[in-house]
C-alpha cells in the first residue's frame, strides 16, 4: 500500500503532495534532503548514485530520479517495493504523455490536471488506473481554454471532466479507433553496462533493452511479432496486453496494442566478455609528483561498419588537481576547474578514418600530491549507433490477426552506452 506522494524540484522543495492515507509531515522531505546531501558529499558520486531506499526511523523512503526531478514515496508498513517503484515511473510517463516533458515549470502549469491524474491513478493506497488511453477517457489532456479557466480558478459551467464512453473491454485500447492509413512502429533501444580494463578487456558487460511502439492501427487488431533469435534475450518484462503463457512457450509476442506509444517489452542480455564492444578507449595515464600526462584515444570495433555518434568522454581527475592543458585532433574538449572533470566531445567517430585523440598534463596543489599521485582514474564513455543492436535481437515477422488490412510496419534499432565505464 501506498501512502503519501513528493514530488521534489531539481532544488528539494515539494511540487506535489498527495496522502492517500494519514498525512505524512514535511519533516520527511528535510530528512530525505539531508540523506542525499550527505550521500553526494563523496567523490564521484552522482544523484543517480544515491540509494534507491534510504531508511528513517518511522519510514522507508522510496525513491526515484528522473528529468532533474525526486519522485518520494515514505511507507510505513510491508510493502513490495517494487510496486512502489514501478508506480512512480508510471506517474512519470503519463505525465510525459500528457505534457510532452516533465519539468517543475511544466508541472506548476498544469497542477489541476497532475492532481486528478493522481485521484484516478490510485485507490486507497492502490493503483487503479494507469493506462493512458482508459486516463485520458477521464482526465481529458490539458487544452489551451482549460489552462485559462484552471489559472482563473473558475469552478466554471465548462466542465473539463467527462466519465469514461467508447471503452473496449481492453483498459488500454479504446473501441472505434479508426485511422486512414494503418502503421505501426517499433524502436528497439539497447543501453549497454560494462566496465573495461586498461588493456579494453571488459570485466563485466551486459545490454538492457525496451522495444518502444507507436501503434496507428483501426479496430481491434491482434498482433503477432516474430524474432530471428528470440532466445538471445533474459529477464524480461512486457506491457500488460503481452501475452505471456504465448510467449513462454513460441518466444513470440502475441497482443492486442494500445493506441499510440507504449512501451511493449523490457530485456537484458548478458554479453560475453570475450564479445567486442562497439568502442575502444586506450587511456595511457602516468602520475608524477606534481603532476600527470595522460593520452586518450578512441577506436571503433564491432559496429558493423556503422558510424558512432555523440561521442563523449568524461575523465574526472584528482580534488587537487589545479591545472590542466590538452589538444586533440577532433571535438573540443572542456576542463571544469570547479568539479576538475574533463569532459572531450568527440562526436562523430568514422570507420577507417583517423583515430581522435587527445592528450596532455595536468598539474596538483602542493598541499594533496601524495594523495593525487596514488588515485585511480575511471573514463565514463557515451556514444550512440543508429541501425545496430549489439545483443543481435531483430525482428523477422509481424501478423495481423482480427482485422483485414495490412498494416506498414516500421522497425529502428539504436545502441546507445549506459553505464560504460573505462578504468586507466
Amino acid at each position: 500500500m501506498i501512502e503519501s506522494l513528493f514530488v521534489l524540484s531539481p532544488t528539494g522543495k515539494v511540487i506535489i503532495e498527495k496522502h492517500w492515507h494519514d498525512l505524512i509531515p514535511r519533516t520527511i522531505v528535510d530528512f530525505f534532503n539531508d540523506q542525499v546531501t550527505k550521500a553526494m558529499a563523496g567523490d564521484d558520486i552522482t544523484r543517480q548514485d544515491v540509494l534507491p531506499i534510504i531508511p528513517s526511523a518511522k519510514y522507508q523512503l522510496i525513491n526515484i530520479y528522473r528529468d532533474g526531478l525526486t519522485y518520494l514515496s515514505p511507507v510505513s508498513s510491508e510493502v513490495d517495493p517494487m510496486m512502489v517503484f514501478e508506480f512512480m515511473h508510471r506517474i512519470a510517463d503519463i505525465m510525459q504523455e500528457y505534457f510532452g516533458q516533465v519539468s517543475e515549470t511544466v508541472i506548476k502549469e498544469n497542477f489541476v490536471t497532475v492532481y486528478q491524474l493522481l485521484e484516478e491513478m490510485m485507490d486507497d493506497g492502490y493503483p487503479l488506473t494507469t493506462e493512458p488511453n482508459a486516463l485520458k477517457e477521464i482526465v481529458p489532456p490539458p487544452t489551451v481554454l482549460s489552462k485559462v479557466i484552471n489559472t482563473m480558478g473558475a469552478t466554471n459551467s465548462v466542465s473539463t471532466r467527462k466519465m469514461p464512453h467508447g471503452m473496449s473491454n481492453l483498459p488500454w485500447r479504446k473501441a472505434g479507433v479508426k485511422y486512414a492509413s494503418n502503421e505501426i512502429f517499433f524502436d528497439i533501444v539497447e543501453e549497454i553496462d560494462a566496465i573495461v580494463d586498461s588493456t579494453g578487456k571488459a570485466v563485466s558487460c551486459e545490454a538492457h533493452g525496451t522495444i518502444q511502439a507507436n501503434s496507428r492501427l483501426s479496430g481491434m487488431p491482434d498482433l503477432t511479432l516474430n524474432f530471428v533469435n528470440p532466445r538471445l534475450v533474459d529477464d524480461c518484462s512486457f506491457h500488460p496486453s503481452v501475452r505471456f503463457n504465448k510467449w513462454e512457450t513460441d518466444k513470440v509476442l502475441s497482443f492486442v496494442p494500445p493506441d499510440g506509444h507504449f512501451r511493449l517489452m523490457s530485456y537484458r542480455v548478458n554479453l560475453p566478455s570475450q564479445q567486442n564492444l562497439p568502442i575502444q578507449v586506450k587511456p595511457s595515464i602516468s602520475i608524477g609528483a606534481t603532476g600527470g600526462k595522460f593520452d586518450l584515444s578512441v577506436n571503433l570495433r564491432n559496429t558493423d561498419g556503422k558510424t558512432v555518434e555523440d561521442v563523449v568522454l568524461i575523465l574526472p581527475l584528482h580534488k587537487s588537481t589545479t591545472t590542466l592543458t590538452a589538444s586533440c585532433n577532433v571535438g573540443q574538449y572542456m576542463f571544469d576547474p570547479v568539479v576538475k572533470v574533463l569532459r572531450w566531445e568527440v562526436g562523430k567517430v568514422v570507420p577507417r578514418e583517423r583515430a581522435p585523440v587527445l592528450s596532455g598534463s595536468f598539474g596538483f596543489g602542493t598541499s594533496s600530491c601524495d594523495a593525487a599521485a596514488s588515485a585511480g582514474y575511471n573514463i565514463g564513455v557515451e556514444f550512440m549507433i543508429n541501425s545496430h543492436s549489439l545483443s543481435g535481437l531483430k525482428v523477422d515477422a509481424l501478423k495481423l490477426f482480427n482485422e483485414g488490412y495490412k498494416p506498414y510496419k516500421g522497425v529502428r534499432t539504436m545502441t546507445k552506452a549506459g553505464r560504460y565505464q573505462v578504468r586507466a
